[in-house]
């Protein structure tokens, strides 16, 4: 099936996890001076998704507060305890029809750049794919962008692995696009935190698409 290639792709920033690894909210922390989910909402902002959507879920305030001033439409889903696959579908049940796709991204992927939402959104436009998946060194990981052809089973779906099928389900439909693996940092524990801290600024500049 090919996609509308005209219409608006939001965005889904998935940010409502109880951070039990970390100790702390880690959405709460500071890399280059913002706070983790501004982060990740602000580049889903400048990579061109409209509307942005952003769930949360444990210590939303808190969250919601770190937001104020962007134009992000906040999402709180309070069963975000029982898995990540009921915020994506709370995120997803949000975008307005008028959009003709989402790009659903974890907040906790701090090296995941505008330019690379942009990326996606691109490749959609200019394959007509209704699936564009990221790859990171042959691990496949978000951000992925879905059509709204996709989005009933993707809101259908129940339990873990939800995201995981579909993909397997229109492999053959599928762009991808590989990232380095240095893209791929996440935050779940202290230590992600601290080599993150480490690695310093300017470091997603690395994140170009691989040959």
């Amino acid at each position: 099936m090919r996609a509308d290639r005209h219409g608006s792709v939001a965005g889904v920033v998935l940010a409502a996890g109880s951070s039990t690894r970390m100790g702390s909210n880690k959405l709460l922390l500071r890399l280059d001076g913002e706070a983790i989910v501004r982060r990740a909402a602000r580049r889903a902002l400048e990579a061109g998704l409209d509307p942005v959507v952003v769930v949360l879920g444990h210590e939303a305030d808190l969250a919601a507060a770190e937001l104020a001033g962007l134009a992000v439409r906040i999402v709180v889903n309070a069963d975000h305890a029982s898995g990540i696959h009921t915020s994506r579908r709370a995120g997803l049940a949000a975008v307005p029809p008028e959009a003709s796709a989402a790009v659903v991204l974890l907040a906790d992927m701090p090296f995941v750049t505008q330019q690379m939402l942009a990326t996606l959104v691109a490749s959609h436009r200019e394959s007509g794919a209704p699936l564009v998946v990221s790859e990171y060194a042959g691990e496949q990981a978000p951000p992925t962008l879905y059509d709204r052809s996709l989005f009933p089973e993707l809101l259908d779906g129940q339990g873990e692995g939800c995201s995981k099928r579909v993909i397997r389900n229109h492999a053959g439909e599928a762009v991808t696009v590989a990232w380095p693996a240095t893209a791929l940092t996440d935050l779940d524990r202290p230590e992600d935190y601290e080599r993150a801290l480490a690695t310093g600024p300017g470091a997603e500049a690395r994140c170009v698409p691989s040959s």
